[in-house]
């Protein structure tokens, strides 16, 4: 028998990710599109696009949308600000996709539903305290304080990602006028970018021969090397878990968080990136919170981001959301 839908949505710098959940939050449907080039019209035409297409395959009555997207919102409007890698800026999302859904929609920065997710049902589960990153084009950040979304005082805090830990660093990408960011120099792009320095240094490894045939040296290719045994490979995931490490000591300093979860596609790469992460970590955060904390992959990996806005969405209809 057909059963309760909720259509959750992960928008990212390069790809968008829906799916069609039921209230215990199982996937049934997936809709991916790519986001990447296209200006803030395309953006939203698209979204439509894939949201009425996961709804057609939903397999029950689709009551709610819920959308993380990488913003920072105005929870006061409802409106997303800016977007450091997608073009959408000073637009009334939740407004716009209501009205163009014909349904109850509910929005929140993408990491913060990331968050959510793993606090209900994932690696943070029974956690109170909690630190998310979620790693991709950019990073994002979430947190959980005291058993609750920590969201600032108009919704648009725990932007993680563009605390600075390199005071001379490169200038962070997108919108952000920082340099010097975790995101600049942990992210996905920032893989990339090392992977390629290393390609060009090492030309007798594999990363060096997939660049020479034009293959795409990003996130899933260089994980794939890495788990391989190529050592440049491995070398530039090194490198990004390291920096991500010290990013993660100062977040320890500062929250004393229970779990630190780590999302997004570059956490497919495993212990590779995590155990240097998890080393600095040791060698730079503060006793007792060093001794306490765990870092962990996120349970919903990718999809975090998703299952997070169906969570987010299912709260909004109950009461516990805020929707438009």
């Amino acid at each position: 028998m057909p059963g309760r839908r909720i259509i959750g949505v992960d928008m990212g710098g390069t790809k968008l990710l829906a799916g069609a959940l039921d209230t215990d939050f199982y996937v049934h449907r997936r809709v991916q599109r790519s986001v990447s080039g296209l200006d803030q019209s395309a953006v939203l035409d698209i979204t439509v696009d894939a949201v009425q297409e996961a709804t057609e395959l939903a397999g029950g009555t689709v009551e709610a949308v819920g959308f993380g997207i990488p913003s920072l919102i105005d929870r006061r409007t409802g409106r997303a600000v800016v977007a450091v890698n997608l073009p959408l800026f000073d637009v009334p999302f939740a407004d716009v996709m209501a009205e163009r859904l014909g349904l109850p929609v509910f929005v929140d920065n993408d990491a913060n539903v990331a968050v959510l997710a793993e606090h209900r049902a994932g690696a943070a589960r029974g956690c109170t305290h909690v630190v998310l990153l979620t790693i991709g084009t950019g990073i994002g950040g979430g947190l959980i304080l005291d058993d609750r979304v920590y969201r600032g005082a108009v919704g648009s805090g725990a932007e993680l990602g563009h605390m600075t830990i390199d005071l001379n660093g490169p200038p962070c990408q997108g919108n952000c006028p920082n340099h010097g960011c975790l995101e600049s120099l942990a992210s996905g792009t920032a893989l990339a970018r090392e992977a390629l320095r290393l390609a060009q240094e090492r030309g007798d490894s594999a990363l060096a021969r997939a660049a020479s045939e034009g293959r795409d040296v990003a996130g899933p290719l260089i994980t794939e090397l890495a788990h391989d045994g190529d050592e440049a490979a491995r070398e530039a995931i090194e490198l990004i878990g390291t920096r991500l490490g010290v990013g993660i000591a100062s977040l320890v300093n500062i929250f004393n968080p229970q779990v630190v979860v780590i999302g997004g596609g570059v956490v497919a790469a495993g212990d590779l990136l995590l155990e240097p992460a998890r080393a600095e970590v040791a060698r730079r955060s503060l006793p007792p919170s060093r001794d306490v904390v765990r870092i962990v992959p996120a349970r919903f990996g990718a999809e975090a981001g998703m299952v997070g806005a169906a969570v987010l969405a299912l709260d909004g209809l109950s009461g516990g959301g805020a929707g438009r």
